[in-house]
């Protein structure tokens, strides 16, 4: 039994994280100046923040990357509408079999370390690792990514499919991006309300389908994945598990 096409996360929000209109604008601020930049965006999703820097930036030339088609398919769309399409290219494939033409004034990666895989916490270290890789000298590097907010208790992490080594405090995610070689310019984190916002939007999509197709012989297996979504946020690391997002100097 084949999966019911459900609607893509983008309906419902705006950015592919907890990210707000407001902070989304400030950390492109923190990236500025941007003349004749290229910017690289991996796991880029659609790619929303990528044309928003790019439409801050009128000279500079962006990369985006991401493994899902449907994805780049609506960044595409999305980067023609605006008029950004001679700036930007936006490519199916995989992030860490990639290689880019040409060094990146900017790296971002947000909320996808995972694209380079290992053990949990080797994530974060492969991210900081590769994206020095495709940095050029001088250039700046925005991390989004996870930190423990608060410890989580006993039954937070049985709730949810994240182990407790999978994350460091927001401190020690700096020194290590320190021990890498970076310099932190800024650093900022989703607050609860950006949290909620992307997290009600994500599983708004299950629900409507549910509304639609109450006797689909698929409502149980979609309704199960609802609920174990709602269990994983409600149950496990709302409140808990935090977003960082790191504006970091490469040397």
């Amino acid at each position: 039994m084949t999966s019911p096409e459900i609607t893509p996360l983008y309906e419902d929000v705006t950015f592919h994280g907890p990210l707000s209109e407001e902070r989304a604008a400030r950390l492109i601020r923190s990236l500025m100046p941007l003349d004749g930049a290229h910017v690289l965006d991996l796991g880029c999703g659609w790619a929303e923040f990528l044309l928003r820097t790019l439409e801050a930036a009128p000279t500079a030339s962006g990369t985006g990357v991401d493994r899902n088609a449907t994805d780049i398919a609506r960044a595409q769309a999305n980067a023609d509408a605006r008029g950004l399409s001679g700036r930007v290219s936006l490519q199916v494939a995989d992030v860490a079999e990639w290689r880019p033409a040409r060094p990146a004034d900017v790296v971002i990666v947000n909320g996808a370390t995972q694209v380079w895989g290992g053990d949990p916490l080797q994530h974060t270290v492969n991210a900081l690792t590769e994206a020095r890789k495709l940095l050029a000298p001088r250039g700046r590097f925005l991390l989004g990514e996870g930190f423990w907010e608060r410890e989580p208790t006993e039954a937070q992490l049985a709730a949810m499919p994240v182990p407790r080594d999978q994350y460091l405090s927001l401190a020690d995610l700096v020194d290590l991006a320190h021990d890498h070689g970076y310099r932190m310019l800024a650093a900022e984190q989703a607050s609860l309300d950006e949290w909620d916002v992307f997290e009600n939007g994500h599983g708004l999509a299950w629900e409507r389908w549910l509304l639609d197709n109450p006797d689909s012989e698929h409502a149980a297996e979609i309704r199960a994945k609802a609920d174990t979504q709602r269990g994983w946020r409600l149950r496990g690391w709302r409140g808990t598990l935090g977003l960082a997002y790191l504006i970091l100097q490469a040397p």
